[in-house]
């Protein structure tokens, strides 16, 4: 910096109890909290400058293990990421492509292994036993990447694992567990959502979680060092957009209105993926199998609130009144014909004639693993973020970068009108709405794909601005 410059930094007053201590009379003007706990005989201490006194450092030991994950770009696993490799793990990640914020963030992190493509194949089986032909997903007449799935394990550790209706699920979710078995992975997270017709024969299954739940039976089947992992409805799955179930639809009056099929009065449990997943699977992963193996299933949700409970919250974190509407599945977006079937069960199973709460069947299937929340989450992870402080510090930031206006004033501007709205198409699966986030314009959804070179099955955001055409899956 020229020296010039220099004069025009401004100045520091140096703090009351150093002029003090230059006046004779440093201990009585000092305020009796402000005394440094260490004395400065202490061989616990450091003279890191002229002012303070602080203990020195400790050399931290660096992990020296390798973490496989999958869908790197997807909020459970990019979460995840972040929190493992900024402690010093390395990280072998599968990621569909390279494009979107989150991607390039995963891509570009020194302490990660980079393994671009899809966890299935498009070869069409020419010989009996050549591909896996699949039968649990959208897209027909493909395989399953062998190849890229025995690679992902190369070297590695430990495992976290979250598969998406990309290809059949089920015959990739084998797939990554034999391959984790043969590469001797030490502890194997499995994030897995319930077959509720499991549970109960008069519950219907949901499509897009039966596959995961069946996956789980698999790892157990084979003796993996396993623990499953159950998140709960992620609080960022709330849009002014109109993508189906978790639409907050913007009134004119600046208030918001939300219908599901939910009980009003029943719990439901939620949870911050971006900001609490990855702490709570990383204590998981240090505690071992030792203690969460064999199995186990933990449910990850840090609030269990019911519909109306939720909206008060929402409500007081973002300034607005938001409103809860119990009510049919508006489906305003054209998307795909497998989140269209888990959408028809959801209804069946939140029976909208069914009036009492208490007869509503639990999110994740089992009531043992809903009355665990938050407690087990807790004990993982102490500081999550709230649906509160999520609407306050977070929902008006997506919503700006969806192209939205109505977070920069109150009057009719900042309202949501359909007509010039920005377009949507996101990912869902099954547990978590999976939308793309930043940049405007975005293009008009995509037509349902008929051929084999439009695989994205599903709902997709072009967003040229910040991420284009980011996954965020899971």
């Amino acid at each position: 910096m020229p020296a010039e410059t220099l004069t025009d930094l401004p100045l520091r007053p140096a703090p009351r109890e150093i002029k003090a201590a230059n006046n004779g009379n440093r201990d009585e003007r000092r305020h009796k909290h402000s005394r440094s706990s260490y004395s400065e005989a202490s061989p616990l201490t450091s003279r890191n400058n002229s002012l303070t006194f602080r203990p020195a450092k400790r050399p931290m030991t660096s992990p020296d293990k390798t973490i496989a994950v999958i869908n790197a770009s997807g909020r459970q696993a990019a979460s995840f990421i972040r929190v493992a490799t900024a402690v010093g793990y390395h990280v072998r990640a599968q990621l569909r492509n390279l494009e979107g914020v989150v991607a390039t963030e995963v891509s570009t992190n020194p302490h990660v292994t980079i393994l671009e493509g899809e966890l299935y194949t498009k070869e069409r089986p020419t010989e009996k036993g050549m591909v896996d032909v699949t039968k649990n997903g959208p897209i027909s007449g493909i395989g399953v990447n062998h190849r890229l799935i025995s690679d992902l394990f190369r070297g590695a550790h430990l495992a976290f694992i979250n598969t998406t209706f990309y290809g059949d699920e089920l015959k990739i979710g084998e797939a990554l567990a034999d391959a984790a078995k043969r590469a001797g992975i030490q502890h194997y997270i499995y994030s897995s959502m319930p077959d509720h017709h499991a549970y109960d024969k008069s519950w219907p299954s949901l499509p897009l979680w039966a596959s995961k739940h069946q996956v789980e039976d698999y790892v157990k089947k084979i003796g993996l060092p396993a623990t499953f992992v159950y998140t709960g409805i992620y609080n960022n799955n709330f849009t002014s957009l109109p993508y189906p179930l978790f639409c907050t639809e913007l009134q004119r009056d600046g208030s918001w209105i939300w219908q599901a099929p939910f009980h009003p009065d029943a719990k439901l449990p939620w949870l911050d993926a971006e900001h609490d997943v990855g702490p709570a699977i990383l204590q998981i992963f240090k505690d071992g199998p030792q203690k969460w193996g064999g199995g186990k299933r933990i449910a990850l949700a840090y609030e269990m609130l019911t519909p109306k409970e939720a909206c008060r919250v929402f409500s007081r974190g973002v300034g607005r009144p938001v409103r809860y509407i119990r009510g049919a599945i508006e489906i305003k977006v054209k998307i795909p014909e497998g989140y269209r079937c888990q959408l028809e069960a959801l209804e069946q199973l939140y029976d909208l004639k069914n009036d009492d709460p208490a007869k509503q069947p639990p999110y994740f299937g089992d009531r043992e693993l809903e009355e665990s929340c938050p407690r087990v989450a807790l004990e993982l992870w102490e500081g999550p973020r709230g649906l509160e402080e999520y609407a306050r510090e977070v929902f008006p930031l997506e919503e700006q970068a969806n192209g939205l206006t109505w977070m920069l004033d109150d009057d009719e501007c900042g309202s949501y009108v359909a007509s010039s709205a920005p377009s949507l198409n996101g990912h869902h699966n099954g547990h978590g709405v999976e939308h793309h986030q930043n940049g405007a314009p975005l293009s008009p959804p995509r037509e349902h794909p008929d051929s084999e070179d439009d695989d994205d099955d599903g709902l997709v955001i072009k967003m040229p601005r910040k991420r284009d055409e980011e996954e965020w899956l899971a």
